[in-house]
């Protein structure tokens, strides 16, 4: 007797064709970058293993003169091991800055699928030959720096294919909601990378490493045969990136509509047949192939710069946190490694959860730099509550965890994702999509660069105490608020010509 078709097959089945590639799509990019950022947060859990504190594990076993440092990893044993830690950070994240902006020129140019699938692969490899400089038993400083320069060059290819890919696939209409909770990859990937590197941290630091680079290999592979780029490529409706609604600076639609409502030929989702039809037709009809944009093409876009040098700052602060605050709390909350990794990880819970309300506000708004503005500045004084009263019970560290996260990468998840598709597919392009990968790269690249310099600063400033390295934070969330200012105040006028309209 043959058994019922199974459960899960029944319903991809029941969903529309458009919807079933839609959701691969979304699915194998979401793993995708969760593995990229899986395959960099043990960097920050090794951190405190590297250079523990020797006195609290007993006497010294070698007899040697210099008793406080015995278990520590050469070259990480001096009085200079923050600053070495700020070079490791600072050597991945300025040769991920720099690749940046070249990397989205070339996944203009490059098929998506084996750019993105190649550089993790790559991103694997260096991964992992980090971690095994503890089974070669390689002490020399320039070994490590090497590798992590090379990851961060390899890296760079993950965010632009990411984003293109689902730009590709998904309109404006509910961009927000969707990207926000999509974007959670990057919190769940620093969840599952904290978590997989301090199961290791204390016995193998080595392992910490080398498990997340073959995970992220993997991943790349399973990409290399699944993901489609382009609806084009399997017959599916590409979607709508424009529609008869007012278009503020930031490219940002202020219309309610769905633009996947209006391209499905499929189920419920299309309103009226007969214009679906006649845009699948459209579709498939042959059209010669748009160049991809210059960089400065890419640039005299609205809204490009003053979301780039926002973003600088705003990635500043979450990159200081994503490096340096497990080390903040083995200092100065005095747990172990292990646990102050664990609980690091509700700094990104809280970040999933600010990534998908910053989405959702700013679909329902239609301002995504107001948006991003007001979490900024209620951003800067709970920094200033945390480091001052976040110790004071594990309650209060959690809750505040969780609402620093929200607050810091909220702002971050929005500028990333759905504002760097919204520019990526702005009306002055004239529907040229060829440029979701520059425009991304631009982005992020000019945030990179806030990245890079935020855990450099910490590195340098907290030898004189973490109360500075707070102070520069907040002084970065705030000076990210000021930047928006030009287009907060457009969309605020957008908002108030309709009022006026309907007062009059």
């Amino acid at each position: 007797m043959r058994a019922a078709l199974a459960p899960g097959v029944r319903l991809l089945r029941a969903l529309p064709r458009d919807s079933r590639y839609r959701g691969l799509t979304l699915v194998l990019t979401f793993l995708s970058y969760a593995s990229y950022h899986l395959s960099r947060k043990p960097i920050s859990i090794v951190k405190s293993q590297l250079h523990p504190n020797c006195s609290a594990l007993g006497p010294n076993p070698h007899n040697d003169s210099n008793s406080t440092t015995w278990c520590s990893w050469v070259p990480f044993d001096g009085d200079n091991y923050k600053e070495l830690f700020g070079a490791l950070d600072n050597a991945f994240l300025v040769a991920y800055a720099i690749g940046m902006f070249i990397s989205g020129i070339f996944g203009e140019r490059l098929p998506l699928r084996y750019y993105l699938s190649g550089g993790m692969v790559l991103s694997g490899l260096f991964t992992a030959l980090f971690g095994l400089g503890y089974f070669w038993d390689i002490h020399v400083l320039w070994y490590f720096i090497v590798v992590q320069v090379c990851n961060g060059l390899v890296q760079t290819t993950g965010w632009p294919a990411v984003v293109a890919c689902v730009g590709n696939w998904f309109g404006k209409g509910k961009r927000g909601l969707i990207m926000g909770i999509w974007n959670s990859h990057t919190s769940v990937g620093n969840i599952l990378g904290s978590l997989i590197a301090g199961a290791w941290v204390s016995s193998a630091w080595g392992l910490s490493f080398v498990v997340p680079g073959i995970i992220i290999t993997v991943v790349g592979i399973i990409c290399f045969f699944f993901l489609v780029e382009y609806p084009e490529d399997v017959d599916c409706n590409p979607p709508l990136h424009h529609m008869a609604a007012d278009e503020d600076p930031g490219g940002v639609t202020t219309s309610e509509k769905d633009p996947e409502a209006v391209i499905s030929n499929e189920g419920p989702l299309s309103l009226s047949g007969q214009s679906s039809v006649d845009h699948s037709k459209s579709s498939k009809e042959p059209a010669e192939e748009p160049e991809a944009i210059s960089f400065l093409g890419a640039l005299r876009i609205p809204g490009v710069v003053e979301f780039s040098l926002c973003l600088l700052f705003a990635k500043l602060v979450s990159y200081t946190f994503l490096y340096w605050l497990p080390l903040y709390i083995v200092n100065v909350a005095h747990f172990g490694a292990k646990e102050a990794g664990d609980l690091s990880t509700l700094f990104d819970v809280g970040g999933i959860l600010g990534g998908i309300f910053a989405g959702l506000i700013s679909d329902y708004t239609g301002g995504r730099a107001t948006t991003c503005c007001v979490m900024l500045v209620v951003a800067a004084p709970m920094l200033f509550l945390y480091n001052h009263v976040g110790q004071n019970g594990i309650g209060i560290s959690v809750a505040m965890l969780i609402i620093c996260g929200a607050l810091v990468n909220g702002p971050y998840a929005l500028i990333t994702t759905a504002v760097s598709a919204d520019l990526g597919t702005h009306e002055s392009l004239k529907g040229n999509a060829k440029a979701l990968s520059t425009v991304t790269a631009i982005i992020d690249g000019t945030g990179s660069i806030g990245a890079a310099l935020g855990p450099l600063l910490a590195g340098l400033i907290s030898p004189t105490g973490w109360n500075n390295v707070f102070y520069m934070l907040i002084a970065a969330d705030v000076l990210a608020c000021l930047l928006l200012a030009r287009v907060v105040v457009k969309e605020a006028r957008g908002w108030c010509g309709p009022m006026a309209r309907q007062r009059g």
